[in-house]
């Protein structure tokens, strides 16, 4: 009699936890939406070299390339040619019209000149390169630059300074691959350059 009474308790204590699994809801944990915040890169040119460390071949299909640079103090060099202080060095942009980036290109260049940094539109057009001055970045100051394919012109532009160059490509969008950090002209990099991009 007794194990009749215990298994009669045994079947009721779990029809009823099983009940109430049941009607109890299942609790599903949101999948995280919050957009993934774009990561900034510490490109490094070492000291004798031209290209940066981070350097990976990236193609790209743009109509605007957005990004943030900072310059700490190692872009004050001198160069060992005095004559080469001049020269412009490249900071980031993209070959384009599928071709490569000494045919058709478009991106910022800097250099660091009159106790500035100096920084430029730098274009190739039919292997034709053209350059103007757009503006001065500040050491260990973040800026935005930004470079536009609008009406047959890429437009540059620094904070709130703009530059408008040619361009000749046929493509409808900038087509080609990524370019990155690179120092010279005529030298290799007199001492460790570090430049910290965030592309946008």
């Amino acid at each position: 009699m007794k194990n009749t009474y215990f298994i009669a308790i045994a079947i009721l204590v779990c029809f009823t936890a099983c009940e109430k699994a049941i009607e109890e809801p299942i609790k599903q944990t949101p999948p995280d939406s919050t957009p993934t915040k774009p990561m900034a890169i510490l490109y490094t040119i070492f000291k004798g070299q031209q290209f940066s460390n981070k350097n990976s071949f990236a193609t790209v299909n743009v109509t605007t390339l957005k990004f943030k640079a900072k310059f700490d103090s190692s872009a004050m060099y001198q160069t060992a040619n005095p004559e080469n202080q001049g020269d412009i060095n490249k900071l980031y942009g993209f070959s384009d019209n599928n071709a490569q980036h000494h045919s058709f290109s478009a991106r910022f260049g800097w250099r660091w000149f009159n106790s500035q940094v100096e920084i430029f539109a730098y274009v190739y057009n039919n292997g034709i390169l053209s350059y103007k001055k757009v503006g001065n970045a500040a050491i260990a100051q973040e800026q935005l630059y930004t470079i536009k394919i609008t009406d047959g012109n890429y437009v540059f532009i620094l904070g709130d300074q703009t530059q408008t160059m040619p361009r000749n490509s046929t493509t409808p969008t900038g087509q080609g691959y990524k370019l990155y950090p690179y120092f010279g002209g005529d030298e290799l990099a007199p001492q460790d350059i570090t430049i910290l991009i965030e592309e946008l």
